[in-house]
């Protein structure tokens, strides 16, 4: 029992970091940096909550639509879990990482919305922490997992947009 333990933890990706986590220390930085030094950079009559509303709307629908094509394909939303299947339809025939797309899109609609400038510099440290930490180990496990259809599907789709 203890080996199959072990093997059910070595399939998976053992991302550096959980995605949401990441992005919510990122969020919750750039909040509390902006409470010190407020940094707006909008200017007084751009209608910024409206465009961030709209854009932090796309990101769900986009992140829901990516969640729904997982799930149809009975595979696994989490980074820590086993991959069942190579999900390429749905949202993932737009992009191989459109959760993360999607979170990213919504912390842009965050930074029009609250006019702080600290959002956008935080996002950059958090794409490094995304692209190595988590989307750089998932496409390693994914290529060791399922090989050619994995690397077929890479060559296909682009990896952000």
């Amino acid at each position: 029992m203890p080996d199959k333990i072990k093997d059910d933890k070595s399939d998976s990706a053992n991302v550096a970091i959980n995605p949401p986590v990441a992005y919510v220390l990122a969020v919750a930085a750039a909040f509390a940096l902006n409470w010190f030094h407020p940094l707006a950079f909008l200017p007084p009559a751009f209608p910024g909550i409206w465009i961030g509303v709209a854009l932090m709307a796309a990101g769900l629908l986009f992140a829901r639509w990516a969640i729904t094509s997982l799930q149809r394909a009975r595979t696994t939303v989490f980074p820590g879990g086993s991959t069942r299947a190579i999900v390429d339809s749905g949202a993932y025939g737009v992009s191989r990482n459109p959760i993360y797309l999607a979170a990213m899109l919504g912390m842009i609609g965050l930074a029009l919305a609250f006019d702080t400038l600290w959002i956008f510099i935080m996002a950059v440290p958090l794409y490094f922490v995304i692209r190595f930490g988590v989307v750089g180990r998932e496409e390693a496990y994914l290529a060791r997992k399922f090989g050619a259809p994995y690397l077929e599907y890479k060559s296909r789709v682009r990896r952000w947009l």
